[in-house]
């Protein structure tokens, strides 16, 4: 066995399944070329995958046919590598609340700033952007290789509302939210509405009305009614013209919303 593949064995039997260029480099102290090949020669064989440069993963025999961990076993690791704070968001992060009425394709992930997406083997991560991430509501969850972090399923939700775009539209969005709705608590909803755009929240008790749950809706109906001024759009994309309106919840109804119930 070579010295990389006895540096990737001390690892594994110390539970950790990643590693840097750098920190094998260091640890073996030997010539950065050899343990390149090395690398690339286990790469090949799909041992190892590198979800970004320099970033390696072991890929045990049970991921092989992904060519890569799944996302939920690298991310974190990934995201203390690079010093960055993130969650799991949007349809990836509704999936673990047992919102599963589709098993999304790409693994959703919210952070600060712009990151490029992630292609590894099969295993796909997008990056969304919001600035004041630290304020969401988060849950820790556990994987076989550590800790994930989550938004909330009531943060969850808001944020399925203003991204909905990147999961699969209005339609999709009503429909994760009837199912992600059993696990909403009426009171943290409203103190995630609090942070997000006014009308993130007049779109959400909508749509909530509509899939049959106007009790987690109640929660953000005086809210709503104290605030908002001005009609928000259903869909913020399409005309208003001719839309009816939600008078409870100052909506204009510019678009037909089909759940998959």
């Amino acid at each position: 066995m070579g010295a990389v593949s006895q540096y990737i064995q001390g690892l594994l039997q110390r539970g950790r399944h990643h590693f840097t260029t750098e920190e094998v480099v260091t640890a073996l102290g030997g010539d950065r070329s050899a343990i390149s090949r090395a690398l690339l020669r286990l790469k090949h064989k799909g041992e190892l995958a590198t979800p970004q440069k320099g970033f390696f993963v072991v890929v045990p025999p049970e991921y092989r046919s992904l060519g890569c961990l799944p996302a939920e076993q690298f991310v974190p690791q990934l995201m203390e590598n690079v010093r960055e704070q993130y969650y799991v968001a949007l349809l990836s992060a509704a999936e673990l609340h047992g919102a599963a009425h589709q098993r999304p394709q790409r693994f959703q992930v919210m952070v600060r700033k712009p990151r490029a997406s992630i292609e590894c083997g099969s295993v796909a991560v997008d990056f969304h952007v919001r600035s004041d991430l630290a304020r969401v509501s988060t849950v820790v969850m556990n994987t076989p290789r550590g800790h994930l972090r989550v938004s909330s399923p009531e943060a969850t939700a808001v944020e399925l509302i203003g991204y909905a775009k990147h999961a699969g539209g209005l339609d999709n969005v009503a429909t994760v939210l009837s199912e992600l709705a059993e696990s909403i608590s009426p009171s943290n909803l409203l103190e995630e509405a609090r942070k997000a755009p006014l009308a993130w929240a007049q779109r959400l008790g909508f749509l909530l009305d509509l899939v049959g749950r106007s009790d987690v809706a109640d929660g953000l109906l005086h809210f709503v009614g104290d605030r908002a001024r001005r009609v928000a759009p259903l869909d913020a994309g399409s005309s208003r013209t001719g839309a009816r309106r939600s008078e409870r919840w100052r909506v204009a109804v510019n678009v037909d919303v089909e759940p998959d119930l």
